[in-house]
């Protein structure tokens, strides 16, 4: 609890008490002054303020405006092509790992046709393949079934030609000519010798045929 001033006073004798007086005193006064140039620097710098050309303030503003624009347009211009790089570059590699799935496939299914073509040598020779019994007949056939359900099921495709068909050098392999008379059926496939494989759209074994060829004999 705080004493009254003039209890505090007792303790001191009169020259203190009318020091101590002057001192508090020139002490509120040195703050007043203080207090009173920071009021006037305040004024000042309101002044100065209020004296500025506001058409300047807002040329710099707007320079300032059109640099952070700009700045904004090259940040946004370089993300937009990094995304679009980066867009690309994944398309480039899905069509890369692709195209090796691809040709691993095409290779792997190269080889097994290999064994089809055996299964069709096996079928073509009549006389071998009746003389053996029906039951095991039975049994390679059902294995060359689900052979080829491998395969198809892989996107192979068998091409065979028809007779009267028109020669197509991309899926047809001429290997050997027949004699005909109609000059119509001049070029036409007449004759297939072996089927051939697609991949999908593509061409693994094109299918070996024998063409019509005219040929005109001369009465001697």
């Amino acid at each position: 609890m705080m004493r009254p001033p003039f209890i505090f006073a007792k303790k001191f004798d009169k020259g203190d008490v009318i020091g101590y007086t002057a001192c508090r005193m020139s002490h509120k006064k040195e703050k007043k002054e203080e207090g009173d140039i920071s009021i006037e620097a305040e004024l000042g710098d309101a002044e100065s303020g209020a004296l500025k050309d506001p058409q300047e303030t807002i040329k710099k503003l707007k320079e300032k405006l059109k640099f952070c624009e700009a700045e904004r347009k090259e940040y946004l211009d370089g993300w937009q092509r990094m995304k679009a790089d980066l867009v690309n570059y994944k398309k480039d590699e899905e069509k890369r790992h692709g195209t090796v799935r691809e040709y691993a496939t095409e290779h792997v299914l190269a080889d097994l046709l290999k064994v089809e073509e055996s299964f069709q040598m096996a079928f073509g020779n009549k006389e071998a393949w009746e003389s053996v019994s029906p039951e095991w007949r039975k049994g390679v056939e059902y294995i060359h079934s689900q052979f080829m359900s491998v395969l198809a099921d892989h996107g192979i495709s068998l091409i065979e030609p028809q007779r009267g068909e028109s020669f197509d050098p991309a899926v047809h392999e001429s290997v050997g000519t027949v004699p005909v008379s109609d000059a119509m059926a001049e070029g036409s496939v007449q004759e297939s010798v072996k089927r051939g494989y697609r991949l999908r759209e593509r061409v693994l074994k094109p299918a070996q045929v024998k063409v019509g060829a005219c040929e005109n004999i001369n009465a001697q």
